[in-house]
């Protein structure tokens, strides 16, 4: 989508880059007791709590998203699994940083406005 919108925006099509901030989104859960992130289908299917986060590069929250599927957990493994979850979606965001090379700086410093 960066790339994109920066080519847009070299053509002149569009007058700013429009992005503020990274974003990512993962999913957390517990499965078979232990908590995990990045669920496939059959870990999110066999999950007792559910989990969906989306964070900016900032750190903030967009969405959290959740449910007891099978049973409810406890304060300290929601916790746990935001905790889980805000770890991966870091990682994917430095990898969004890497691809992107000097659009992500761009986007860091709020250039091309």
């Amino acid at each position: 989508m960066v790339d994109a919108l920066a080519y847009l925006y070299g053509e002149g099509k569009i007058n700013s880059l429009a992005v503020k901030d990274f974003i990512a989104a993962t999913s957390a859960g517990i499965v078979a007791g232990e908590p995990m992130v990045d669920l496939c289908f059959k870990e999110d299917f066999d999950a007792a709590v559910d989990m969906n986060l989306v964070m900016t590069g900032k750190g903030e929250f967009v969405e959290v998203q959740g449910a007891a599927e099978k049973e409810p957990c406890t304060r300290e493994e929601f916790y746990q699994l935001l905790d889980l979850a805000a770890e991966a979606i870091k990682k994917i965001i430095a990898h969004q940083r890497t691809v992107l090379g000097d659009l992500a700086e761009e986007i860091e410093r709020g250039e091309k406005k």
